[in-house]
């Protein structure tokens, strides 16, 4: 008999931890640019963001955008945004939300589809590491869903975790689908890519607040 396993929190990071959307709406934008594309607002973003994301930009331009349109806005997409990440910080509470949580004897880690390499370091700057098990970023190509990444994270962490006290805190409807794929749990914030409107009919509960979205992360798992 393996020892009783507490709650754990699966993380992701951008828009929910990490408060970029700045970054990421000027990033889109500059990707636009490229294809001659109009610029859009944070709120049409956030009422038509989509994974994968080519299907995103389908909602705008009315098709799919070519392999060669697709890696052209990508680099340019990643370009500008790791320019301008910088000035972003964690989103407000967030660090002390981690602390809590693991100070209250649960475990937690973190996974995003920013790409690796680049992840670890910026989690290390902000010197909340040790917050969590593990810390896995994206490895292969961009624009995808989580699913098979949550598997992978998931299988890492076997024997630590158990899957129906998992919950994923996120703020896409994606983070969602991939939580439902390992039999696990999703809390959906609204304070990043999708707007309330555009969570809600995923069928996981929606919060304005990370603080929220910890404390409904508990009632599940408990």
């Amino acid at each position: 008999m393996g020892m009783q396993q507490s709650a754990h929190i699966v993380w992701d990071w951008n828009g929910t931890l990490f408060h970029d959307n700045d970054a990421i709406i000027g990033a889109t934008n500059a990707a636009f640019t490229e294809l001659g594309i109009a610029p859009i607002t944070l709120e049409q973003y956030r009422s038509l963001y989509c994974v994968p994301v080519p299907k995103f930009y389908e909602r705008l331009i009315g098709r799919l955008p070519t392999d060669a349109e697709w890696e052209l806005m990508d680099g340019v997409f990643h370009r500008y945004y790791a320019e301008h990440r910088v000035r972003c910080g964690l989103t407000e509470g967030a660090a002390e939300l981690l602390a809590g949580w693991r100070s209250a004897g649960h475990s937690q880690s973190l996974l995003s589809m920013y790409v690796h390499e680049e992840l670890v370091p910026l989690v290390r700057g902000f010197g909340i590491e040790a917050h969590f098990l593990r810390v896995d970023g994206r490895t292969g190509p961009s624009g995808g869903s989580k699913a098979a990444h949550m598997v992978r994270h998931l299988e890492a962490l076997s024997g630590s975790v158990e899957p129906a006290r998992t919950v994923v805190i996120g703020d896409a409807a994606d983070d969602a689908v991939a939580a439902r794929g390992v039999g696990a749990r999703a809390v959906l914030y609204t304070g990043g890519s999708h707007s309330r409107a555009s969570l809600e009919g995923v069928g996981a509960p929606v919060v304005d607040t990370l603080a929220e979205a910890v404390e409904e992360a508990q009632r599940i798992a408990a």
